[in-house]
């Protein structure tokens, strides 16, 4: 077989031996291989859902002569970023003008350029510590190239309209006001690897060809980067007097893999989205958020009873929200904090109620004990007596959810994450590592998801990165408060208009972004800003809870709209998911084409008897 990467004028071939007779499916990828434990790291591979094949009936000089090119199948181009299987991938974030350095400096235009520096060289004759003071010695740009380690750094800004990921230059990439740099470093053994910080800018005097000279250098240690996300307050050290020169912030996420590996080259659907699934009707946690409502027909949210109405009425997906009980194990419910009954009492009273985090009791306590919502422990009003119905109790599994909802109905399961407000407060103070966090959710998936669709949704940018880094199945999609008075302001910036929502989504490579309908319908052209640039698009928001509004926002090419009480607001005349139509429509063309296989056959077999019986009759002869 013969491969084109990338045209005519870099073509690779390779010979192999097929078997005989037998269909073999395969992907290309780019690939690289860790010198030191020669371990295969997926850069890029083919993400088609239907592979390349060579049939069965192939004959040599069609192999020999066939010519693939990287990405291209009869022209559709699905070329995707890979996950990770040994590797880790360390980003580093500079925003809100994160440099504070010395007056005289202090409005020039910076470079910022990180390099990943090999802990271990020499290690038999230098400490690390010593390795770093020989590199102090010299010009930071003339050290890296003896000591830099097996990495890939890679580097974007939102400033960008087309943000992506990209080789750093010499010089590094320019820090703009109010800008947006996300560096990823790749890198097989982080717990041996520094990062080289080093800031260049022009002076004064430069003319207009002329390189940036060296400004500042700092190093970034590994034992700074222990937990899986956090804010390092770091010096600017003077390259040229090793003095100090100002301070930079940079925060960083560390993502290691999802082990043991679970995904292969066999399918991927991180990008895939059928052109047939537009205006799907989403059933917000199940049958609808259950209170704010101020009707008694009403069923608890969150619950396996809410997600079965939802799917009875025709919900093409139900959206709820996942996060980890005490023991780590994935549960359905959307607040941060529960309230505990500590009497059992008919009437509650004042003293009657404990306000905890959810997340500081087990799975076993969560269904053992009488627990109210936050509304009901607030006001002192119980809303739901049902516990004696094990499908309308808080805080089903995951688990349980992937097992019992008709496989047809597709999930979109939010990863509920505390963030940092714009006032520096925290939503909930979660002491859950990230990558753990992540990684219990995405065990039970890729363990029961079966042939069910799934969409991951976060309202954190990193948790998205971590989603779509440590899988290569299933879609992430990010979630945006954009432009709102009803709720505070996210610390991240990624979060809080719609415009760095999709550039953040196509930097990264995620299937799109889920909207607030009050900024969608503020400027309705943001829906194109998301489809042009090959993103789909869902919304969500109180305002969806209207026949009408959900017309409009299909009719505006939403690919998907989540809101509450299916059985109220869904239109569709039959009370079916696309999922199942396309199911349906899939098993009747397969039997018709096993029946068109069929008759051929049969039609083949009564030839071979008329032109048996003709023998014969000759013979006879």
């Amino acid at each position: 077989m013969i491969v084109s990467l990338f045209g005519e004028t870099n073509v690779w071939s390779l010979e192999l031996d097929l078997p005989q007779d037998v269909a073999v499916q395969y992907r290309y990828l780019i690939c690289s291989v860790d010198p030191s434990s020669e371990n295969v790291h997926v850069r890029r591979f083919e993400t088609h859902t239907t592979p390349r094949s060579v049939p069965a009936e192939a004959s040599k000089a069609e192999q020999d002569s066939k010519l693939d090119t990287l990405g291209d199948i009869d022209g559709a181009v699905k070329l995707d970023k890979g996950w990770l299987t040994s590797e880790t991938i360390v980003q580093f974030k500079f925003f809100d003008n994160p440099f504070a350095v010395k007056e005289r400096i202090k409005n020039r235009l910076l470079f910022v350029k990180i390099t990943p520096m090999n802990l271990r060289i020499n290690a038999e004759s230098q400490t690390p510590a010593a390795l770093l003071e020989e590199s102090l010695s010299n010009d930071t740009r003339e050290n890296g190239t003896d000591h830099q380690a097996y990495a890939f750094t890679e580097v974007t800004s939102l400033r960008n309209p087309n943000s992506v990921f990209e080789q750093q230059s010499q010089f590094g990439c320019p820090y703009n006001p109010d800008d947006f740099l996300v560096f990823n470093v790749t890198v097989a053994e982080p717990e041996n690897v520094a990062y080289l910080v080093d800031l260049y800018t022009h002076s004064s005097r430069s003319k207009e060809d002329e390189p940036p000279y060296h400004l500042g250098y700092h190093y970034i240690l590994p034992n700074f980067l222990k937990k899986s996300e956090g804010i390092l307050e770091l010096p600017v050290t003077c390259a040229s007097k090793h003095r100090p020169l100002g301070m930079m912030r940079i925060e960083y996420l560390k993502v290691t893999p999802l082990l043991p590996s679970k995904c292969n080259l066999e399918r991927s659907y991180v990008r895939y989205w059928n052109k047939r699934w537009t205006g799907l009707d989403v059933g917000h946690r199940g049958s609808g958020t259950s209170f704010k409502a101020s009707d008694g027909n009403v069923i608890r949210e969150n619950t396996i009873a809410s997600l079965k109405k939802a799917v009875a009425h025709g919900a093409d997906m139900v959206e709820f929200d996942v996060q980890l009980s005490k023991d780590l194990v994935p549960v359905i419910y959307h607040d941060f904090d529960i309230y505990v009954s500590l009497k059992r009492k008919t009437t509650l009273e004042a003293n009657d109620m404990l306000e905890l985090p959810m997340r500081e009791l087990t799975l076993e306590q969560l269904k053992n004990l009488k627990v109210y919502h936050v509304v009901e422990g607030r006001t002192r009003e119980a809303k739901f007596f049902d516990e004696d119905l094990d499908e309308h109790q808080p805080f089903p599994q995951l688990a349980d959810a992937l097992d019992v909802i008709d496989p047809h109905c597709g999930f979109n399961i939010e990863i509920k994450w505390s963030q940092k407000l714009k006032n520096g407060t925290m939503e909930a103070d979660l002491h859950f590592d990230s990558n753990l966090y992540v990684d219990c959710i995405l065990k039970v998936v890729l363990e029961k998801a079966g042939p069910r669709r799934i969409v991951f949704s976060c309202f954190d940018a990193d948790i998205c990165t971590m989603l779509r880094l440590k899988q290569n199945l299933y879609p992430v999609m990010f979630l945006t408060l954009g432009v709102t008075s009803r709720y505070p302001s996210y610390h991240d910036p990624r979060c809080n208009s719609i415009e760095m929502a999709v550039r953040n989504a196509c930097a990264t490579e995620l299937l799109g972004i889920v909207a607030h309908t009050e900024d969608l319908l503020r400027d309705q052209t943001q829906v194109n800003m998301a489809t042009d640039n090959g993103l789909i698009i869902f919304c969500w928001g109180d305002d969806n809870n209207s026949k009408d509004t959900i017309k409009h926002l299909k009719s505006l090419g939403i690919h998907a709209i989540i809101y509450d009480k299916m059985d109220i607001f869904s239109d569709k005349a039959v009370k079916e998911s696309v999922f199942l139509v396309g199911a349906r429509e899939s098993q009747a063309a397969l039997l018709q084409q096993i029946n068109i296989e069929n008759r051929y056959e049969q039609a083949n077999h009564h030839d071979f008897l008329d032109q048996s019986k003709e023998s014969l009759a000759s013979a006879g002869k």
